[in-house]
């Protein structure tokens, strides 16, 4: 039986590669062209699981997706980090020289800033996917058009890769979480990883508290994001990742957390992903 997958982009894209990385198996993809829609699909049971980009270690964290986990009451069930590898492609038997625009989704573009400021007569044009623009230039035969993609793409697309490893620094890598409607249920000892919302009053030193008594119960911090909350001016929620040697270490966490903290979420415990 195939698992039906919804991801961000189409075929070609870096999240159909996570896709295929982390099920190993037959798959079903939905391609949605949008984050907001990946979601609608989970949430209307279309699909078993998602692939969502969380953070990039060159153009930072995608903030909004942190607000779309929470609002949905999505569960983060794993993580993949992908080494990203970006690269200008074209129609075959075209040259640099020859293109003007180079059209790409707006982090691809960030990731390849300084390479392009090699060559001022392109004009960079944000997209909605990756592979998407690569697709459409094949398809249309559009000729002064370039993509940036991964290798992938090129592949599946019958593009000339022109400039390879394009991005400015090479150790480029993101972080994909695997969503559920419903939460996932691991044995303990397979969990080391949590990801976790909470709010706190406006108090002197109340989050530098927080972290220290995370510290105490042995949890490492690995991420911590904060986000305005909409109907409370100058109020924050914040979003944690934690690592643990020990499941009872994040149990006490989670007491001493549920003392200190208001509205404390738990978004998933899951198994760690290799960096």
């Amino acid at each position: 039986m195939e698992t039906k997958i919804a991801i961000q982009g189409i075929k070609g894209s870096f999240h159909h590669q996570v896709a295929q990385n982390y099920f190993q198996s037959n798959i079903e993809l939905d391609e949605c062209l949008s984050f907001p829609d990946l979601v609608k699909s989970l949430k209307q049971n279309k699909v078993h699981k998602g692939v969502m980009a969380l953070e990039n270690s060159i153009a930072g964290t995608i903030i909004p997706n942190y607000a779309l986990i929470d609002q949905n009451n999505l569960h983060i069930i794993g993580e993949y980090y992908l080494d990203i590898h970006m690269n200008l492609m074209v129609l075959k038997g075209q040259k640099i020289e020859d293109i003007t625009e180079v059209h790409s989704h707006p982090i691809a573009l960030l990731q390849c800033a300084v390479f392009f400021n090699q060559y001022p007569h392109i004009k960079l044009v944000e997209s909605v996917d990756t592979a998407e623009t690569a697709q459409r230039i094949q398809e249309q035969q559009l000729k002064g058009i370039g993509a940036v993609a991964a290798p992938i793409a090129a592949e599946m697309y019958d593009l000339e890769i022109i400039a390879a490893g394009i991005h400015t620094v090479k150790s480029n890598k993101t972080r994909f979480v695997i969503l559920k409607n419903e939460n996932k249920v691991f044995l303990k000892e397979k969990i080391n990883k949590a990801s976790i919302k909470f709010e706190l009053d406006d108090l002197q030193g109340g989050l530098a508290t927080v972290l220290n008594a995370l510290n105490v119960c042995q949890l490492n911090l690995t991420k911590i994001q904060s986000l305005p909350i909409i109907d409370t001016p100058f109020q924050y929620s914040f979003f944690i990742d934690v690592v643990f040697e020990k499941y009872k270490y994040y149990e006490r966490a989670k007491e001493i957390l549920e003392l200190m903290t208001k509205n404390l979420k738990v978004l998933g415990e899951y198994t760690k992903g290799d960096q």
